[in-house]
Parts: structure tokens; sequence; C-alpha cells
């Protein structure tokens, strides 16, 4: 099954917006089995944006929020190093 055109247009410029924000991570939606779209995932490339290497979230705004405590996780790490 297809996300409508809205749908997909919508997810598009959430995911344009995650990567203009996060640069030191790789964005992309995780494919369920019967073929829709699943989790938003984001793949750690920069060990100074984050700790975890991947963060998955059900929705763009709960990565995002994810995505902060995790670039706030890697400055209270920088610090003890």
């Amino acid at each position: 099954m297809q996300a409508p055109a809205s749908r997909t247009h919508l997810d598009d410029q959430a995911l344009a917006r995650l990567r203009a924000e996060f640069v030191g991570y790789r964005f992309w939606r995780a494919v369920r089995v019967d073929g829709s779209l699943g989790e938003w995932v984001a793949s750690l490339h920069d060990p100074a944006a984050g700790v975890d290497p991947t963060v998955m979230c059900p929705t763009a705004e709960e990565l995002r929020a994810a995505l902060v405590k995790e670039g706030q996780r890697a400055e209270m790490r920088a610090r003890f190093r």
C-alpha cells in the first residue's frame, strides 16, 4: 500500500528538516514487511553528534526530540574525556 502523495510530500519535508538540523546523521524511513513505511531512523556518522549508533522513533517529531537528547549526551561525554 502506497502513502497518499500529500503524506509522502510531508514525510519528505520532515526528512529534509532533520537532515538540515542534524548533519552528523543519515536518515531514512524503515520499511515494514507489508511494504509500508515504518519507523523514522537516524544512523550516527559523526561521534560528536550523538552516542547511540542508531536511533529509531515512530514519528519525525519524536526522532527530533531523541536526537536533541543524543546531542546533550554527546556534550556530556566530551566534557569527561
